[in-house]
């Protein structure tokens, strides 16, 4: 995040030219001047200041969660090293457009990051997966040895823009925030050793199952039932897996605390870029930073409405490493194809980039390029109307996007739908159900089911109504770079809206075009205020009034969530009515006192300050009404199953047995365990129990089955996916017997027919034989598991 400061901001074009960025007009990005130039002595350190301000924070926050200053430090080394720094010469080569050190840094990682996912999965497949270092040494030492390349050590001082002091400090104050809510909701609930880890969020053993995977098979499959193939988008878990080799730091410190942290800092900068792209402005920038941190739907309630708000940034930084890992490579992807298709200043190297980002994305999160497809066609036909002729960059690009998607569906997830179907305004029956406290079985009547739509549209609506600024200037939406974000925002919010899933992963649609919306959202505000000749002084007030609406009208309607017994469901929608009575009402006294546009434009500014910065109001309604001194969320799962229980504690010994394992077995050897549901909820049974695959880094012949493909497969709206039973009930019973009444025949059936060497019995579960080791050797105990090794077959 080091930046250097400076008294103007470089601009890709002014904020509003006249063309507006339409085809065939020139760019109007201006040439370096002497007052661009990077600072000497004092002046650079003092651009470094965020950065170190910003590390030190990161490693004081690690300490206190159980990661050792060695290992945070080991792990910097590495993605300096290894990720950002042949990222960063590479980009050097082939992008020429101008940014800050922060956003050269921030796109080198993504680019880091593609490749070497790519070469990972090439030197795994090869059975070395230390080869995966050839990617960044090979890079290194070709700029140093090809003389023509040497000069991208020292960077283009022409190409880098100096930003001003307060920027800098506002994306490392943007970091800290997200690092800070990381320590309070994730890491403090999220332990490093057992039995506290057993607790931890129910798709985190799953992660880190894949993560295992990865670390030891490519092409991989699903380790929680042996032979099922992986159709899910696994690229992160690879970097992860890359990441615990060369550092030789265990999987689970990486996913669970420092794997996030690079990927989060450089996507807050890329926000940052985003916006000042689009906009031209710094102060643009940072409202579109800080609207994509801070975003999600208003909530006007008092008590946990997690159901309503949750799917921030903040919420699915570690809650979803896919989703994270994707929108980082994303970023780029956009702000490339805003330089082609605005005509900016570019070179040939665009091209080969976007190709390398649009395959990490494809792997990296199945939501990112069907967005990315509908911007691209919108910009298409847009193009088409407008000039009577279609943007050839956008039409190249679209076909890559075809090409990449269709290559990753077909190949990678094998056609999987993943049980996500047109289901429309399914999450908005289930939030009611949660909202009401009716249950998730619930289904709302149709007048209640068009209220509680009306409520969520109207949240939309407060949140990115400054697009509605963009109207002021008819040509805008027309410019390439704004169409392009207008389609992907109304793609996600139409995926939202019809698609349907049983873990509300259709909402990852919307979430992974929140950047984008901010974006498009700061444009229409500027260009508003811009027209409407508005003061700083009146903008604040309209600001500081939507903020103290924000707080007011929750407490002044009383409404908490959910509703009490009895309640009718008609009270979820009193705040939005007051709000929406209040906001006419002043509409209508500015209009007449100050005119309709300076009207508009306060209005807009008073709705933004409700909702960009919704999920920071959230969680502090949600302190101050319960009176706690910190934060809850709750909030669906990232992946199939948004019902929870009450879990037991989980029984003592499993981090043993299972790392025991580990070191004692062979990769390929496959392992039977008893243990399919989660603790304490056995009946009707969660299957989604992971942490043997988690912990042994093991393929399982059947562990916990709720995310497998076939799994999924079989899902319509109305079935409760988390207890569907496993497909197989003669495998299962097979598994099963050999651990609660064995004999030499089951032993041999599941060790000849099916492969298995090992057992892990969760003798806690209370099915487990007293005269299993007259089958199996007994290796290893620990609390209530045992390990059993199966006797070798006869020659």
């Amino acid at each position: 995040m080091a930046e250097t400061p400076s008294h103007r901001p470089p601009s890709t074009g002014p904020l509003l030219t006249a063309g507006d960025g339409g085809a065939g007009e020139p760019s109007t990005e201006p040439e370096p001047g002497p007052r661009d130039a990077p600072p000497r002595g004092i002046g650079r350190l003092a651009g470094w200041a965020p950065a170190v301000a910003a590390t030190a924070l990161t490693g004081a926050v690690l300490y206190r969660h159980g990661v050792p200053g060695t290992d945070a430090a080991l792990f910097l080394l590495y993605v300096a090293a290894c990720v950002a720094l042949p990222g960063v010469l590479v980009l050097r080569l082939l992008y020429g457009v101008r940014r800050t050190f922060a956003e050269e840094v921030a796109l080198g990682l993504a680019l880091g990051y593609a490749v070497e996912v790519l070469a990972y999965a090439g030197a795994r497949a090869l059975g070395t997966p230390l080869l995966v270092l050839v990617w960044p040494v090979t890079a290194c030492l070709l700029f140093l040895a090809v003389p023509r390349l040497r000069r991208h050590w020292r960077g283009d001082p022409s190409r880098l823009v100096r930003a001003p002091a307060w920027w800098s400090w506002s994306l490392a104050l943007l970091f800290a925030y997200l690092l800070a809510w990381s320590a309070v909701s994730f890491f403090a609930r999220n332990a490093l050793t057992w039995p506290a880890l057993g607790n931890a969020f129910p798709d985190m053993p799953y992660h880190l199952a894949l993560t295992g995977e990865l670390r030891h098979h490519v092409p991989p499959t699903v380790p929680v039932v042996a032979g099922e193939p992986l159709l899910y988008h696994w690229f992160v878990y690879a970097h992860l897996a890359a990441a615990s080799w060369v550092t030789g730091l265990e999987p689970l410190v990486l996913l669970f605390r420092l794997g996030m942290l690079p990927m989060t800092c450089a996507f807050v900068v890329l926000a940052g870029m985003t916006g000042r792209r689009i906009t031209g402005s710094w102060a643009g920038a940072a409202l579109t930073a800080a609207g994509t941190v801070l975003v999600t739907t208003p909530s006007l309630y008092l008590g946990r409405s997690g159901a309503f708000t949750w799917g921030g940034v903040p919420d699915l930084i570690w809650a979803s490493p896919t989703q994270m890992f994707g929108a980082l490579l994303f970023a780029p992807v956009v702000l490339l194809l805003v330089d082609l298709l605005e005509h900016r200043r570019r070179t040939a190297g665009h091209w080969p980039l976007l190709g390398i980002l649009l395959v990490a994305t494809a792997g990296a999160k199945a939501t990112y390029l069907p967005l990315l497809g509908a911007g691209l066609l919108a910009v298409v036909v847009t193009g088409t109307v407008r000039w009577r002729r279609p943007s050839r960059p956008a039409l190249v690009a679209l076909g890559m996007t075809a090409t990449c998607f269709l290559l990753a569906q077909f190949v990678l997830f094998g056609g999987a739908k993943q049980a996500l179907v047109v289901d429309p305004f399914s999450f908005m029956r289930t939030a009611w159900a949660e909202m009401t406290g009716a249950g998730a079985e619930a289904v709302p009547s149709p007048l209640s089911a068009a209220g509680i739509v009306a409520v969520f549209l109207l949240g939309w609506t407060i949140t990115w109504g400054g697009i509605s600024g963009l109207l002021s200037r008819p040509r805008l939406p027309a410019r390439p770079g704004v169409t392009l974000m207008l389609g992907i925002g109304a793609a996600g919010l139409g995926a939202a809206l019809l698609l349907g899933h049983p873990g509300r992963s259709q909402l990852f649609f919307l979430w992974g075009a929140y950047p984008y919306l901010a974006a498009v959202t700061a444009l229409g505000i500027a260009v508003l205020l811009r027209r409407a000749g508005q003061s700083p002084r009146a903008t604040l007030c309209a600001a500081g009034a939507g903020l103290a609406a924000a707080y007011l009208i929750p407490f002044v309607c009383g409404v908490r969530i959910p509703l009490p017994p009895g309640a009718p469901g008609a009270l979820l929608h009193r705040p939005y009515a007051v709000l929406l009575a209040v906001t006419a009402v002043a509409a209508a006294v500015l209009a007449l006192t100050r005119g309709r546009v300076r009207a508009w434009a306060l209005v807009v500014t008073a709705l933004a300050a409700v909702g960009l910065p919704a999920g920071v109001h959230a969680r502090v309604l949600t302190v101050v009404s319960s009176g706690t001194g910190t934060a809850q969320t709750t909030g669906p799962t990232t992946a199939p199953g948004a019902v929870t229980g009450t879990v037991t504690a989980p029984p003592p010994g499993a981090l043993a047995a299972g790392r025991w394992l580990r070191a004692h077995s062979r990769p390929d050897e496959l392992v039977a365990t008893n243990a399919h549901c989660r603790w304490g909820m056995e009946e009707p049974c969660d299957g989604r129990h992971f942490w043997v695959a988690a912990l042994t880094e093991r393929r399982v012949l059947v562990e916990g089955w709720t995310y497998t493909a076939r799994n999924t497969a079989r899902w319509r709206p109305g079935m409760p996916t988390l207890h569907l039973p496993f497909w197989d009930a003669g495998l299962i019973g097979l598994n099963d017997a050999v651990f609660a009444a064995p004999t030499d025949d089951t032993v041999r059936r599941l060790r000849d027919r099916h492969g298995v060497r090992w057992l892990l019995a969760d003798e806690h579960r209370g099915n487990v034989s007293p005269g299993l080791g007259r089958f199996a050797t007994p290796m290893f105990r620990s609390g209530d598991y045992a390990v059993y090794r199966l006797p070798d077959a006869p020659a």
